[in-house]
């Protein structure tokens, strides 16, 4: 069945297509055309899941494959070659390298997932825009929703991996998905930015991989923040210290460990900053992806 956007004349199948004058909706619309299409954005993450390790021998276990022979590599430079010290699980006594930096890693790598596959989220689907008219933020929704489960599986095998050497994080498990959740509302919010972005200027994709690089070696994940705070202590600097911890990114890695690692509630100031920080992404990011949504199939 065709889709038409509110206003459109009968002939009109395609909103981008279409000379009316209110083309973007409202923010308060859009919530609610978002909300009446649940089940197109089931179904766009189901072909997302399917069509992931579509033809693959392995197929999801690649899943894992991937985060552990990053893990690897990373914890036999780092904690091997460079002898980067982990802190102490407080009040969990934990001390153990890979467990400190997959806890890390696995919320940076749904991140970096995220968004590079928003931004080909458009592109890639751009038949499908030209043809008929749906809400197109659940193309990039969709792509996140379709890591989540991805993300999911990874935690689980972390939850065993640090069951296994000594944490019972089973009661932290909860908070942990609350937090998942945080981070999904984020990286979706920043992920519609980019989408959109991307279509206009070709160039995004490029800077946004150089970005990511920038931003992995600005985050807490294979180093304890500790440095960070030892060398702004050293320089006299102080707000070396605030500054990086403006990251959000910094937040979500502490918090992560918090729960996980050292088995602890993250605080208070730390859990508002995060929902802050996710929540006010999500409304930029989808009043952005509504301002230049207008001419997506032209510029297609």
């Amino acid at each position: 069945m065709t889709h038409r956007h509110p206003g459109c004349p009968p002939a009109c199948v395609n909103l981008d297509a279409c000379d009316v004058p209110d083309l973007v909706p409202a923010p308060m619309n859009a919530v609610a055309e978002l909300r009446q299409s649940r089940e197109l954005l089931l179904n766009l993450t189901l072909r997302e899941l399917r069509g992931k390790y579509k033809r693959s021998v392995l197929g999801w276990t690649w899943s894992l494959l991937n985060p552990l022979s990053t893990l690897v590599i990373y914890a036999l430079v780092f904690g091997v070659f460079l002898q980067v010290q982990p802190d102490v699980g407080d009040p969990s006594g934990l001390k153990n390298f890979p467990a400190f930096l997959l806890c890390g890693l696995l919320p940076w790598n749904f991140l970096a997932g995220s968004l590079n596959g928003c931004m080909g989220s458009l592109l890639g689907n751009a038949g499908l825009i030209k043809k008929v008219y749906f809400p197109r933020e659940l193309l990039p929704f969709a792509t996140v929703l379709s890591l989540d489960v991805s993300f999911l599986i990874e935690m689980g095998v972390l939850a065993v991996f640090l069951l296994v050497l000594g944490n019972m994080v089973l009661p932290w498990l909860l908070p942990a998905l609350v937090l998942m959740a945080l981070l999904t509302c984020f990286a979706a919010g920043l992920g519609l930015i980019f989408a959109v972005f991307n279509v206009y200027f070709r160039d995004v994709q490029y800077l946004v991989g150089i970005l990511l690089n920038l931003w992995f070696y600005l985050t807490p994940i294979v180093y304890p923040v500790s440095l960070v705070s030892d060398f702004a202590a050293r320089v006299h600097r102080p707000w070396v210290l605030t500054a990086y911890r403006a990251n959000p990114m910094v937040g979500f890695t502490e918090a992560f460990r918090d729960l996980l690692y050292s088995m602890r509630f993250p605080s208070v100031t730390t859990l508002a900053y995060l929902t802050v920080w996710s929540l006010g992404m999500l409304v930029l990011g989808m009043a952005v992806f509504g301002r230049f949504q207008a001419r997506l199939a032209e510029e297609l």
